[in-house]
């Protein structure tokens, strides 16, 4: 498909740069087929779902993937910035480097900030440069290993705030609350699973009270998220892998859950491309622990899930692109254009959508 068909114009002033507070105070469109659209907030979630339902969400924890470095070659050195996106061995990442063009492979970058000095190896991390490939991407194979590897990127990254908010302001402290979610358990993502941004305990109370459940999936998004489609057609856009897993206890209790009626609401993109990956043709959801690409465009037939909890994303993304799949391209469009006349908050720190399948 033509990627313009996914085009659209959002002002400034509604790219949100702080969360609502409290999280499940946000704003919350309610999609239904025949563009039926109803302005809804976040803590009325409960209302709109039907004791059965189950709710997956995706527990990976945000890791400070940005890394600020000095490449060293022989006599000459340049600053580059290294954001992590994919985890490849227990002394490997794939990363987008900036500026790329400074890099070449074999050589050495230098982290933290003794990074130009003979400082002690204990505050330093090195790593060297094995692959390079196209966009910015490189491949790196770090000093340290495993979880001492961890602590020096826990020491020296900082939180990968999103461009369209880390060009407008620093990121704090509060970021580091702010953009990992309550329930966030499993190390490994560079960018929040960000729908999930929106629950709180006293939400997740009132869910098992109205008989609502929720199971848990793992997908480590990865900085992939956040590039833009720059071809013309659909055909023509590669994504990134990003690696995730589905138990075997999980995938049990959502298959039990469809036969009793039940409807799988996947709570962010992420947890959705998951199920989908997942999916048997029959619509059962198999127990799943490998790298998915998945590509999702008006076109594909959804097997696993039934409803879609999501903020709103960026024209052009990749994103908008799986949401037009779900409930209809004309139906989104017609959504996000109330959604930006009526003042809704757009992208990670923003709205919520609740989207009933076509």
């Amino acid at each position: 498909m033509r990627v313009d068909l996914f085009d659209f114009e959002l002002p400034e002033q509604n790219i949100a740069l702080r969360p609502a507070e409290p999280r499940d105070a946000a704003r919350m469109l309610v999609v239904r087929p025949e563009s039926r659209l109803e302005d809804r907030v976040v803590r009325d979630l409960p209302d709109l779902l039907q004791p059965g339902d189950v709710l997956v969400l995706n527990d990976t924890k945000v890791i400070p993937s940005r890394l600020y470095g000095l490449r060293v070659r022989e006599e000459t050195a340049a600053r580059v910035e290294i954001m992590l996106h994919k985890r490849e061995g227990a002394d490997r990442w794939r990363a987008f480097a900036r500026p790329a063009k400074k890099l070449n492979v074999g050589d050495r970058i230098r982290f933290g900030e003794q990074a130009d000095s003979t400082a002690c190896e204990l505050v330093r991390l090195d790593a060297e440069v094995i692959e390079k490939g196209e966009g910015g991407d490189v491949a790196l194979r770090f000093s340290f290993s495993g979880p001492f590897l961890d602590e020096a990127i826990a020491r020296l990254g900082e939180l990968p705030l999103p461009p369209y908010i880390a060009g407008k302001r620093a990121t704090d402290e509060k970021d580091r609350t702010d953009y990992q979610t309550v329930y966030a358990k499993d190390e490994g993502a560079v960018a929040a699973p960000t729908a999930g941004l929106h629950f709180t305990d006293e939400l997740f109370r009132r869910l098992d009270e109205r008989g609502i459940a929720r199971h848990f999936v793992t997908l480590h998004v990865g900085a992939g998220t956040f590039l833009p489609v720059k071809a013309d057609d659909t055909d023509e856009h590669r994504m990134h892998a990003e690696w995730g897993t589905i138990t075997e206890a999980t995938a049990q209790a959502l298959n039990q859950a469809r036969a009793r009626g039940g409807r799988i609401v996947a709570v962010g993109t992420t947890s959705l491309r998951l199920l989908e990956s997942a999916a048997r043709e029959d619509g059962t959801i198999a127990p799943f622990s490998s790298d998915t690409a998945i590509f999702i465009t008006p076109g594909y037939r959804f097997k696993a899930v039934d409803v879609l909890m999501t903020n709103f994303h960026l024209p052009r993304s990749t994103l908008f692109m799986l949401v037009s799949a779900f409930a209809g391209l004309d139906c989104m469009h017609a959504a996000y254009a109330h959604a930006i006349e009526t003042g809704y908050r757009f992208y990670s720190y923003g709205d919520a959508s609740l989207l009933f399948r076509r």
